[in-house]
């Protein structure tokens, strides 16, 4: 219940610090999105990397800022329950006319979780559901960019118009050829939408700010024309020359999901009113929950929170069993789900064999680093949560007895509730294992190619997984292999991979031991091949496609041109969809009939 009079003087004092620290942790976050306009302009592609990854430990310094304040003016673990009510009900008033009240709300859960016990987590001191409503927040400064810009193209300015949008968002640095970059864009929408004829309110509605990852730009938007909406984005990347193009033309939900996959980096966009960004996103792909776009935006602490609700949502509309995971299981995680969920639960077990030299803290920054790094499409994000509060009753008994003898020291029974001190989530995927098993000779191939272009992405992206085997991969719904076991991961410019010697004798040779000299970051390629080429199907593919990933010369290749500097190309997309890479289509005039 809470206080019918607001009484206490602290409570205001103490709402206004807690917002405090919420303004200042997203003024700094979106100086940092916004910034990343200039770098992309500079073609500043290291200082693009270094500044995503110092975006995400934001929040976590803000949080601490916030709690250590508090609790150095206020004493604020010593506060009554009568006082923290007080506390919520004055920021609620704060956020009134508040452009990002959702994610505040978030903040102030974050902080009052810091300080208090977990017991008080579930009561009227935090935010369990909305208390202020995002719908139709805009920014309604003068000078202020509204969240889209609506274009309403004739027959004869349609051209005008996609040279316009593109111009709009003024960046500085040329284009190669913005013209032709245009007409390739016409021939796509034609291609796209066939001889339509416009209705009344055939227009095309555009997000003001750019998208930045890796080393491009993403316009995004939607086609309206009639009942009809068709969302598009346009990627602009440097040439090699350091111009401008437009790359491709992406369309309809299928490809905005890959776009937004849950496999790749965070978005860097400058956004006033973060919820009017969602809502625009999701009426491009209604089937993407709100949380995963929170996240893709770089606001991975309200995807979390949002994926909370939703996941403490389907437990109260559900019935099934938390179980362990099938497929083979983990030395380092112990793995469970629930099988009308789509996400795994990951735990790190207390001990380990003797093959995984490893602590918990080394697993711990593993998973770190795969959050901060530029995923490429190849490696699952993960949330990491603490003492996360489950139904023990929908926990099988033989799920239970395994948490309590391989993860002992971070499970408690509390009540009703069994409790996990640490545990991440990711979304589920069939093991690449189990998949082979039943695939097709066809879906054979298609899956083994995509084994090996993933962690050819992933050294592209700096990343050796480690540990190789078809287990620690899966296939998304839509046919993508991605890696998703961190633990032996490592960056590959801090491996060094060689040829196994050759034998200076029998003996030597005839050894069921290594005889030569292994360093502690060294790699044998050409060892791989026992692990992952028995099946003679899959051997055949991965051999006629992917063999240079057995030779150490290609690693070390790579490892080469990263340290001298190189940041690779990552397309959300297949080479195929790439303008430069399609045949010439009819001229643009005669593109779209309007």
């Amino acid at each position: 219940m809470f206080p019918q009079k607001l009484t206490d003087v602290r409570a205001f004092d103490i709402a206004q610090a807690m917002l405090d620290g919420f303004n200042r942790h997203y003024r700094l976050f979106r100086e940092a999105s916004a910034q990343a306009k200039e770098r992309f302009e500079g073609a500043d592609w290291h200082g693009q990397q270094r500044a995503q990854r110092e975006r995400i430990e934001f929040y976590d310094k803000r949080v601490d800022e916030g709690a250590e304040r508090l609790q150095t003016e206020f004493n604020a673990s010593a506060l009554t329950m009568d006082v923290w009510q007080q506390v919520k009900l004055h920021y609620i008033g704060l956020l009134t006319n508040h452009h990002q009240p959702e994610l505040a709300e978030t903040f102030f859960n974050s902080v009052t979780t810091k300080i208090l016990h977990r017991s008080y987590f579930n009561n009227d001191f935090i935010f369990v559901r909305p208390a202020v409503s995002t719908e139709y927040i805009e920014n309604d400064e003068p000078a202020s960019l509204p969240t889209y810009r609506a274009y309403y193209p004739t027959k004869d300015s349609l051209r005008e118009t996609w040279l316009r949008i593109v111009n709009n968002f003024q960046l500085r640095r040329e284009f190669e050829d913005l013209g032709r970059d245009v007409d390739h864009v016409l021939n796509a929408v034609a291609a796209q939408m066939g001889n339509f004829r416009p209705r009344t309110n055939f227009q095309i509605q555009v997000l003001s700010s750019l998208f930045f990852r890796n080393k491009g730009a993403y316009v995004v938007g939607k086609i309206i024309n009639g009942f009809h909406e068709i969302p598009f984005a346009l990627p602009i990347l440097h040439t090699t020359r350091g111009q401008l193009t437009i790359d491709t033309m992406l369309f309809g939900e299928d490809e905005m999901q890959m776009l937004f996959s849950f496999a790749r980096a965070y978005f860097m966009v400058a956004m006033e009113v973060p919820s009017a960004y969602v809502q625009f996103l999701r009426s491009l792909m209604p089937r993407k929950p709100r949380s995963e776009i929170y996240s893709a935006l770089g606001l991975h602490k309200q995807g979390k929170n949002l994926f909370y609700r939703e996941f403490l949502y389907h437990l109260r509309h559900s019935s099934d069993h938390f179980r362990i995971a099938p497929g083979i299981k983990g030395m380092v995680m112990l793995v469970f789900d629930l099988p009308s969920f789509p996400f795994v639960f990951k735990v790190i077990k207390d001990f380990f064999p003797p093959q995984k030299d490893t602590t918990r803290e080394i697993i711990k920054s593993k998973y770190l680093l795969v959050k901060t790094h530029d995923r490429v499409g190849r490696m699952a994000d993960t949330l990491e949560y603490s003492n996360v509060a489950f139904p023990r009753m929908r926990f099988e008994d033989e799920l239970v007895a395994e948490l309590k003898e391989f993860c002992a020291s971070l499970v408690e029974e509390d009540g009703n509730d069994l409790v996990l001190r640490h545990v991440y989530i990711e979304r589920r995927m069939i093991p690449l294992n189990i998949y082979l098993q039943d695939a097709t000779r066809e879906q054979i191939e298609r899956v083994v190619v995509e084994y090996g272009n993933a962690i050819k992405d992933l050294v592209a992206a700096n990343i050796f997984p480690g540990d190789m085997l078809w287990k620690n991969f899966g296939v998304t719904r839509n046919g993508k292999v991605v890696f998703y076991d961190y633990d032996e991961i490592e960056y590959l410019s801090e491996c060094t991979f060689r040829r196994v010697p050759q034998p200076h004798n029998p003996e030597e040779e005839m050894s069921s031991e290594v005889w030569y000299r292994v360093g502690p970051k060294d790699v044998f390629p050409e060892t791989f091949e026992p692990f992952l080429l028995g099946n003679p199907s899959v051997r055949e593919v991965f051999m006629k496609h992917h063999a240079d990933l057995l030779d150490a010369a290609f690693w070390q290749g790579h490892k080469e041109r990263i340290l001298a500097g190189h940041v690779h190309d990552v397309f959300p997309y297949e080479a195929a969809k790439r303008f430069k890479n399609q045949r010439r289509l009819r001229a643009p005039q005669a593109a779209v009939a309007v």
